[in-house]
């Protein structure tokens, strides 16, 4: 009789502690989840702490764009930051443009790589990035301004120089030549044009500028522009493309009225119809310049700017010009965009 007692008082001690442990284990699964939940936070705070860099360009549609965005991606890549790429449908929207660089800030970016279709009209947003802490970039056109820690860029005067001297030697240095530019208002739009006219003023006495247009880089308005300015000047010997949309538009000109062979046509940048165009002899030459490169150097001049590093507050991306007799080579083909 004892030792059924002892038994039934041991099994009653089993079940007690069998139902305490039961009755604590609940409490222990908060405790569980608030360790994992600790030893989640610090990932998700590396993620949330990668830098977000908005890159805006004066276009989307033309090839060139699409180089930079290349460029600007593998930066990205490399230096392990998130980047956005836009820009308006064509280079003749700046207020389109300058909605994009407002939303951009209102995401409060680390930095902000800027390409300004109106020298002018985003300085109040530039200043308020400015006061804000975020560096701004500049690439392509950059801005007008001393709020850019670093701008990517062609030295497009030098680069148009070059241009109006092979066509002053294409056109044995005397005759009348015209200018087609994608704008006014833009850096590489200002840059081109007095760059081009500039050296054909000081160096070439006996060459005639009769006309200096702006088609917004649009091949079709430029095209127009190009033949009426073909059809009022008979003897017209060249024509000077300051982008790939105007030097499309020269081209699509000058073939459309049969004077293929008779006006020297010069480009600027790349894109498979100027390559074919230079290929055949329809178009003398081009410049080129290093796309990819404007948008690698852009994001990380950013990424160095956002580290506290030191950057070059002009970055030369250099320029070439090519034709047929050298657009095939290593040097330039790397350079060339289809």
């Amino acid at each position: 009789m004892k030792n059924y007692r002892i038994v039934m008082v041991l099994g009653l001690l089993l079940i007690g502690s069998l139902v305490s442990a039961c009755v604590a284990a609940p409490a222990a699964a908060p405790a569980a989840e608030e360790a994992a939940a600790t030893e989640a936070a610090p990932a998700e705070e590396a993620a949330a702490e990668k830098p977000y860099i908005p890159v805006i360009s004066k276009g989307f549609q033309h090839q060139f764009w699409q180089a930079v965005k290349l460029g600007s991606d593998q930066a990205a890549a490399d230096y392990n930051v998130d980047i956005t790429f836009e820009g308006p449908a064509t280079e003749s929207e700046v207020d389109k443009q300058i909605e994009m660089l407002e939303a951009a800030l209102a995401k409060n970016p680390a930095a902000i790589c800027f390409a300004a279709l109106d020298t002018q009209a985003a300085i109040p947003l530039l200043e308020e990035a400015n006061s804000r802490g975020i560096p701004v970039v500049g690439f392509d056109s950059g801005v007008d301004s001393d709020i850019p820690v670093a701008t990517a860029a062609t030295d497009n005067l030098a680069a148009a120089a070059l241009a109006a001297d092979k066509m002053a030697e294409l056109i044995g240095g005397a005759g009348q030549i015209a200018v087609l530019v994608h704008d006014q208002t833009s850096r590489t739009g200002i840059d081109r044009r007095d760059g081009f006219t500039n050296r054909i003023a000081e160096a070439y006495p006996d060459i005639e500028i009769v006309n200096v247009d702006y088609g917004a880089g649009d091949h079709l308005k430029s095209t127009d522009l190009a033949k009426a300015v073909i059809q009022a000047n008979p003897e017209l010997k060249g024509y000077f493309g300051a982008n790939e949309g105007s030097a499309i538009g020269v081209l699509n000109a000058v073939t459309e009225l049969g004077k293929v062979g008779e006006i020297v046509v010069i480009g600027y940048d790349s894109g498979q119809q100027q390559m074919d165009a230079v290929r055949s002899g329809a178009m003398a030459g081009a410049i080129t310049q290093n796309p990819i490169g404007i948008g690698y150097k852009c994001v990380e001049a950013a990424v160095k700017a956002i580290n506290g590093e030191e950057v070059e507050k002009v970055i030369d991306t250099g320029f070439f010009w090519y034709d047929a007799s050298n657009m095939d080579s290593e040097e330039i083909a790397a350079l060339l965009y289809q």
